[in-house]
């Protein structure tokens, strides 16, 4: 679907959340066919005309202004993510040829250094479409610790947290709060996919995961738009017990490149202790060294 198709099915499932009563509209006890808003009460509530928002809905309208689309945005009640998303899906595509395969995403040295600057403390690098393209030791452990730690470093192999999510019953039994963890991650899909219409992989990831999982089909149709750049967590880790993380992730620019994902705990709580065992136990071990006195004498 492109661009537009998505700008069509998200105005419609927002403006079907909203009940006239919500706006302060009246409805005089009139039978309604149709749940939430009508075209035209949107369009009064927007200050434009109905046959324009019409347009706009129906993916016929495809240069409407940031004031217009500002206007959408506020009769919708649009939070500033679901603003910028709306934005993006609005935003006349690019001409150009038809794109090549994407380009494998790789992290730049930099990123790297920065991932090797928080050692001790959790974080993985991750690509755009949720792939996990490096993490600590730590980071492994905490996230993913039964699957292969180098799996990372080989782009057939790398792990990739949505699917790991919704696919994966040890990620799925990490998270005292499933639910809450899935819907983020198909916000932030959401929010991908309106950056990155036209990303065959992306589209392709999306599609399987609405195949293989019900709950992110229904998930997914509900077209809620989320950015969690702060979470917190409770996760039932099966080396450490239960311990509640604050997660951040750190964007790159606009959301075009890798990034950084950190997993902290409040200083001297019981998940600090519990993260500190973690980093502990996931700790490289010292090479075996020769016993002092065990070398052979001569003489």
């Amino acid at each position: 679907m492109n661009r537009h198709g998505h700008l069509a099915d998200f105005l419609q499932a927002r403006r079907s959340r909203l009940r006239p009563e919500d706006v302060g509209l009246r409805t005089y006890g009139e039978r309604r066919r149709v749940p939430g808003l009508r075209r035209e009460e949107l369009a009064m509530l927007a200050g434009i005309s109905a046959p324009y928002y019409t347009r706009l809905e129906q993916g016929r309208s495809r240069n409407a202004s940031r004031e217009v689309l500002d206007a959408v945005a506020s009769a919708l009640r649009l939070d500033e993510s679901e603003r910028a998303h709306l934005h993006a899906l609005a935003r006349a595509p690019r001409r150009g040829g038809p794109g090549g395969r994407p380009r494998t995403e790789h992290v730049t040295p930099a990123t790297r250094a920065l991932l090797a600057a928080v050692q001790n403390t959790p974080a993985l690098v991750m690509g755009r479409r949720s792939d996990v393209l490096a993490w600590n030791r730590p980071g492994h452990g905490l996230f993913a610790g039964h699957l292969d730690p180098d799996s990372p470093d080989d782009p057939g192999r790398r792990p990739n947290m949505a699917r790991l999510v919704f696919l994966d019953a040890h990620t799925r039994d990490l998270y005292a709060d499933w639910p809450a963890k899935a819907r983020a991650v198909v916000g932030n899909l959401r929010l991908t996919a309106g950056r990155h219409p036209d990303d065959p992989l992306l589209a392709a990831l999306i599609g399987e995961l609405a195949v293989r999982s019900r709950e992110f089909a229904t998930m997914w149709a509900d077209h809620r738009v989320l950015a969690c750049d702060v979470a917190d967590y409770e996760m039932r880790h099966p080396l450490v017990g239960t311990l509640t993380v604050t997660q951040q992730t750190l964007q790159s620019p606009q959301g075009r490149g890798p990034s950084l994902v950190v997993a902290t705990t409040d200083g001297g709580s019981p998940s600090a202790a519990a993260l500190a065992l973690l980093a502990h136990t996931t700790a490289p071990r010292e090479a075996d060294r020769p016993r002092h006195g065990a070398e052979t004498r001569t003489g």
